[in-house]
């Protein structure tokens, strides 16, 4: 009689321990829906606007939906924004940057993880210090020496920094050559190879999750940056696009299709980029927590 009595209570706690299970399983996924949902608004906005007339930009209420169809802002803005020297500029100072950081940061990265030296961890501290510092207190020492040297409206200060090394980003990859298996380097070192071609053709090979993330995230960083060439580039033949930009919506601050198609085009490379290479990204990321 007591089994009896005892199981509809039993089959009621198990209902209730799968409905919480059920629950704890559904509750981080809306969560997150919902985030998802606040921070895509704001594009799903601009998107929708570029397609818009200008007057069904500024209606009210607010057209979500436009109705008709309109890509005439994309091409107007393509061509009075300059996208295609804008573009060029920008490459010219990106792309050497993400070489000269990769290069210069690789090399830190493998002295401080993989080569035994005296003082080694001091001089490691040291640098991570230097990430303290604002950026804001070296600005203009660095704009004096820059105007002194002739290098002003070059792009010449936008890249030989990144060949001096990044503290962020020799730290993420110290994190990660630290977990390289020391076998490997030994077996390497008996036969007589050098530290560099230990680096090149053992530790890149195997790091190249970390590597990459380190070039997006300098490719990220020099597109998007703003006051570097607002102080360095004063010539308009030198603007980048994140001056172009700028200068385009102050110039069209009311035109809201032709802004918001001029965003889009200055936004749509980098989320090409990352869509063709967020596996690698964000192996890099979470493999880099993980060592050291």
């Amino acid at each position: 009689m007591s089994a009896v009595a005892l199981s509809p209570s039993a089959g009621a706690r198990s209902q209730r321990q799968t409905l919480m299970r059920t629950l704890s399983r559904a509750a981080p996924i809306v969560a997150l829906v919902i985030l998802a949902a606040v921070y895509l608004t704001p594009f799903v906005w601009m998107v929708s606007t570029s397609f818009k007339t200008q007057a069904q930009s500024i209606a009210s209420p607010p057209v979500l939906v436009p109705g008709p169809i309109t890509l005439d802002a994309f091409p107007q803005a393509f061509v009075r924004m300059d996208f295609l020297r804008g573009l060029l500029n920008t490459l010219l100072y990106a792309v050497p940057s993400v070489i000269g950081t990769v290069a210069s940061c690789s090399l830190a990265a493998y002295g401080f993880a993989l080569v035994q030296w005296r003082g080694r961890n001091v001089v490691f501290v040291i640098m991570l210090t230097t990430m303290m510092l604002p950026s804001q207190v070296t600005l203009i020492p660095l704009y004096v020496i820059y105007a002194k040297l002739g290098w002003i409206n070059t792009f010449l200060p936008l890249v030989l920094p990144s060949f001096l090394g990044v503290p962020f980003f020799i730290f993420l990859l110290r994190q990660f050559f630290m977990g390289v298996p020391r076998e490997l380097l030994d077996a390497a070192r008996l036969d007589g190879a050098s530290e560099l071609r230990i680096l090149t053709r053992i530790v890149a090979p195997l790091a190249t999750p970390a590597l990459i993330t380190v070039a997006l995230l300098t490719f990220i960083d020099k597109w998007n940056d703003f006051y570097g060439p607002l102080l360095y580039l004063q010539k308009p033949e030198l603007r980048p696009l994140s001056l172009s930009i700028q200068v385009f919506q102050s110039a069209h601050r009311t035109d809201w299709p032709q802004t918001m198609a001029a965003s889009i085009l200055v936004a749509a490379p980098l989320v090409l980029i990352y869509f063709f290479a967020q596996r690698k990204f964000i192996e890099g990321i979470t493999l880099t927590g993980m060592k050291g």
